[in-house]
């Protein structure tokens, strides 16, 4: 019986000891189902998902990276820089130099290469974004950084004096958005279209230093060049302004890929008040000078002698994406003897506006839009301006595009009879006429074509637009 018994409890204990360690190993494989279902559903989380979830608590090493490292383009990039530079000179010298004509300032006669050399330094793509996938494209983002050693020479020729200015130490931190119009014919890619994201904005640091002379012989020279710089790059290419370079001969229609006007901005410059004091004797002559492209400004009439001046002048600007752009209001102190003076800028984001609805906006006027330069805290006075938005519909679209295109046209003539300068100048009084109507504000369409086409669509497309 002893023996009988003992086989008996022998038997039991295996088959508990078995059912314990299979309910054991159930139990776990739960648990770890369970955590795999949390960590898939904490992968999918975004930074401010867990931001929120985790409120101050949020560790510090936890990151997101949006860019993907391209060490190995980098290398590659190394490799054919001599090759890239060479060619990216040419294009450069062949396709910016008529844009330093067109942008040049006033007070300044010509603005031309007299020496131009990217270096031997290539530049660092730090990492790749690829965003979503749009039907026909692929549109990668590149942050880009360049800290070369280019040898950059500007013939300046100003109305007091002629010396050759010296771009040193030149730094490029920005992100590019690269678009590609994708084909069914080789090499799959009909268009390219280049820009430069406005978030985080982009940087050129430069150092300027006349050679032979020195740049206090044209006064204001060295703010001249750099509003110059900015002035082509925000309005050629800072997004939603692009280049649009067609490829490979591929016979395709790029026009979705062109930027189109979208709606149109009136407004009506109403009064200022307070202004500051610019003049020894009397007081100063104060206009306005509005725009969103700095392409194509238009400005008031002059109020004499007056700090305090009205002038109810309205202005119809187009508009291409109301999301990234903003109005720019200027005033200067006119000054027939010498350059104008500014007393005061502001920038109206064109976000805030609500369709169709009338806004009364009191603007207090800053030194300078850029933070870092703002030395003078004082008040500058306050601008009262109305704005009203409109948003296009196709029909009104395809009318503000020829009327855009003839208020270019009109801007050249301009400038070819010495009317204006360059096609930079604010236009006004019986001029402003043109500027006053839909076309006041131009699109980068057929400046797009300007900039590349006598370069880049020559050399390596022969592709036509559909019509």
């Amino acid at each position: 019986m002893g023996f009988i018994s003992g086989i008996v409890v022998g038997i039991l204990c295996g088959i508990a000891l078995v059912y314990g360690w299979s309910q054991m190993m159930a139990l776990r494989s739960r648990k770890r189902e369970a955590k795999a279902a949390d960590i898939k559903a904490l992968g999918s989380l975004s930074r401010d998902d867990l931001k929120k979830l985790c409120g101050d608590n949020f560790p510090e090493w936890i990151s997101f990276p949006e860019f993907e490292s391209v060490k190995w383009l980098n290398k590659q990039l190394t490799k054919l820089w001599p090759f890239v530079a060479e060619a990216a000179t040419m294009v450069i010298r062949e396709s910016v130099e008529p844009l330093l004509d067109d942008y040049k300032p006033p007070g300044i006669a010509s603005l031309k290469f007299s020496k131009l050399s990217l270096g031997h330094v290539s530049p660092k793509i730090e990492g790749i974004r690829v965003q979503k996938q749009k039907e026909g494209q692929v549109t990668m983002d590149l942050d880009f950084r360049w800290g070369g050693d280019p040898s950059i020479i500007l013939g300046v020729d100003a109305r007091v004096a002629s010396l050759p200015i010296q771009l040193k130490d030149l730094q490029v931190f920005t992100v590019v958005r690269v678009i590609f119009k994708l084909c069914e014919e080789i090499p799959c890619i009909s268009a390219v279209v280049v820009a430069l994201l406005a978030d985080p904005k982009p940087r050129f640091d430069y150092t300027l230093k006349a050679v032979g002379g020195s740049l206090t012989a044209v006064p204001g020279l060295s703010d001249m060049i750099d509003d110059t710089v900015q002035s082509i790059i925000s309005d050629m290419l800072l997004w939603p302004h692009r280049i649009v370079v067609p490829l490979g001969g591929v016979n395709v229609d790029i026009s979705d890929l062109e930027l189109k006007p979208e709606g149109k901005l009136m407004v009506t410059v109403v009064r200022a008040k307070a202004l500051k004091n610019k003049e020894v004797i009397g007081k100063s002559d104060p206009y306005v000078v509005l725009y969103i492209r700095p392409i194509l400004k238009v400005k008031t009439k002059v109020i004499d002698d007056n700090l305090n001046p009205e002038w109810n002048e309205t202005f119809n600007l187009l508009t291409e994406d109301q999301e990234t752009q903003s109005l720019y209001l200027e005033v200067y102190d006119e000054d027939k003897l010498k350059q104008d003076k500014k007393l005061g800028v502001v920038a109206l984001p064109l976000k805030s506006l609500q369709p169709d609805a009338l806004t009364e906006f009191n603007l207090n006027l800053l030194s300078s839009l850029d933070t870092l330069k703002v030395k003078d805290k004082k008040d500058r006075g306050t601008l009262t301006i109305k704005v009203l938005y409109h948003h296009f519909t196709k029909q009104e679209q395809i009318t503000a595009l020829e009327q855009e295109k003839r208020e270019i046209e009109q801007r050249q003539k301009l400038k070819e009879s010495g009317a204006i300068g360059s096609t930079m100048d604010a236009i006004g009084g019986a001029a402003s006429q043109v500027g006053s109507g839909l076309g006041a504000v131009g699109s980068s369409i057929s400046r797009a074509g300007k900039f590349m086409g006598r370069t880049v669509t020559n050399q390596f497309s022969s592709s036509r637009r559909h019509s």
